[in-house]
């Protein structure tokens, strides 16, 4: 493997559904596992619409493409030069290569150049199996490992960190597990396999292996494997095989990180040997669990400081806005009404309408209301300052450490307990309420009682299967967090938010403009609210009763 010579790839593009168009181009040469010389990126102009949901996710626009982009043939040849063709890698091969690039080729009457690898997903899920970052998404797995930002979501980040991820993270399990030739690593690639931790149905979550002391685990496989359709009879044959093949894996074998991460607090290892099967002993085990919660405790920390940053500027903008929003979603109700009248007049006559009058009053009132609830959330919604959010991680680490339901998953009413203690935790956390984060901190205990909770226990479990279950949990939970901080990553608020903490300046542009639309909308609608009002006079000689003239 150290001396053979292929390349990763990747590509941005205008979206799933056909037709598809690639605007950018990412790639790096490899030697074995480590990059060779500079990378390839270029920007392809398609003369195309970029639409906004792909927009939002690469941040390209028709607008930087025609500025900075070249056109495709002069972008292929270039490639194909880079290429030398050697074999082509993807972390979605079958996307990007037989979806993507050669359609996109033949449209062109470009020849395919290179040749096929293997997919790099594929080889990860595979390697990392029973996946520890819960799934193979690149950025997940980049964020676990704790792997360099290289630009999530471009084609050049995304090459550069499936770079990362062989040389870091890939290399040492392969080389543990024999997989030291080009051919044997793309063969591997490229068996069937299936993963050990099942997906779907009723065993969801269950690893396979617990098939050999569970007789309904192991009768569900068997049903699996005389399965009528192909794919799933496959996936039943392939398991009873396994489980054959390895008669002496016990099913309290788990997924651990190294020894070393163990005892560190860095739960998210890097280096030889990241991913084995072992016994671990209850110390070790409990190692890994004080790593992960230290590790959720700082990603909740600052997802939590992101979010409310987010929700600080939503805030300043709805206090400006309000005032606006508020005449212009008046004036929608009162037209939605006043269609709703005259359609009831038209139908039933007058006797109809009065049913049509309440509901908009009770409508009217719910739309108070909500603006209402709304302004007094948004009054307390302001950004921690340093020293809060600095607060915040320490007591999330802290509470942590302490508090989870899976603790006691064999007693419900003690689970109960840890339950209402977690909600109320997190949304002392979104609200950003300090003063019962301290609380719960000082006085865990007490917050407990006064709520008429059942009595918690402050000690560990020694029992190993509750203490693997607690670790599955908070892995799953670190997941859990590092996807919600890409979806919000991903929204339009972060985006605005992006643009005032680099100009602070624009607030007021970005108000007017809202403002000059929201007032567009509200002089239409007034135009159309006067509009029936008079043609209720004129069919019923009386004012409607719904909204003002």
């Amino acid at each position: 493997m150290h001396e053979a010579d292929w390349i990763i790839i990747d590509t941005e593009t205008t979206g799933f559904i056909a037709p598809i168009f690639v605007v950018e181009v990412g790639a790096q040469r490899m030697r074995g596992w480590v990059p060779v010389g500079e990378p390839f990126r270029r920007l392809v102009n398609q003369n195309q619409d970029i639409p906004p949901e792909a927009s939002r996710v690469h941040g390209y626009t028709r607008e930087i493409l025609e500025r900075d982009g070249e056109p495709p043939a002069v972008v292929y040849e270039e490639l194909r030069r880079y290429a030398l063709g050697l074999p082509m890698v993807a972390y979605n091969l079958e996307y990007d290569l037989e979806k993507v690039l050669k359609p996109e080729w033949s449209g062109l009457g470009i020849v395919p150049m290179g040749r096929d690898g293997f997919c790099a997903l594929r080889l990860a899920q595979r390697l990392l199996d029973p996946v520890p970052a819960g799934n193979c998404k690149l950025q997940t797995l980049r964020q676990y490992y704790r792997l360099p930002e290289r630009g999530a979501h471009t084609a050049l980040g995304d090459v550069l960190t499936v770079a990362d991820l062989f040389s870091q993270v890939l290399r040492p399990i392969a080389e543990q597990r024999g997989l030291t030739t080009w051919e044997a690593i793309k063969a591997y690639a490229e068996d069937e396999w299936y993963p050990s931790r099942i997906a779907f149905g009723k065993h969801k979550g269950k690893s396979i292996h617990d098939a050999r002391h569970n007789p309904e685990l192991r009768q569900w496989v068997e049903w699996l494997a005389s399965s009528t359709n192909a794919r799933s009879a496959s996936m039943g044959r392939w398991y009873l095989k396994l489980l054959e093949a390895e008669p002496n894996l016990t099913s309290d074998a788990v997924l651990v990180a190294t020894e070393s991460a163990a005892a560190s607090s860095d739960p998210m290892p890097r280096g030889e040997g990241i991913v084995l099967y072992v016994h671990p002993g209850i110390e070790r085990l409990r190692g890994l669990i004080a790593g992960s919660r230290a590790r959720l405790a700082e990603l909740e920390a600052a997802y939590t400081s992101l979010r409310n940053h987010v929700a600080a500027l939503q805030a300043r903008l709805f206090q400006r806005l309000r005032r606006h929003f508020e005449e212009r979603d008046r004036l929608r109700l009162v037209v939605n009404y006043r269609r709703t009248f005259l359609d009831t007049l038209l139908r039933e006559g007058e006797e109809g309408v009065e049913q049509v009058r309440e509901d908009y009053r009770q409508a009217d009132a719910h739309t108070q209301q909500e603006y209402a609830d709304t302004g007094a959330a948004m009054e307390s919604k302001r950004a921690l300052s340093d020293s809060e959010e600095s607060e915040l991680k320490a007591l999330w680490r802290e509470l942590v450490k302490l508090f989870h339901p899976d603790r006691f998953a064999d007693d419900p009413e003690k689970q109960a307990t840890y339950t209402n203690l977690t909600a109320a935790i997190n949304a002392a956390k979104d609200n950003g309420d300090l003063a019962t984060l301290r609380l719960i901190a000082h006085d865990p205990m007490g917050y407990v009682m006064r709520q008429g909770w059942t009595a918690i226990e402050l000690g560990d479990s020694d029992e190993l299967e509750q203490l693997q279950k607690l670790f599955n949990s908070l892995e799953a939970e670190i997941i859990a967090v590092i996807e919600a901080t890409d979806t919000l990553k991903e929204s339009p608020d972060y985006e605005l938010h992006q643009i005032m903490e680099k100009k602070p300046e624009m607030f007021d542009q970005v108000i007017e403009q809202q403002i000059a639309g929201v007032e567009a909308e509200i002089t239409d609608l007034k135009t159309t609210a006067l509009q029936l009002a008079k043609e209720i006079e004129e069919l019923s000689g009386t004012d409607a009763g719904i909204g003002l003239g």
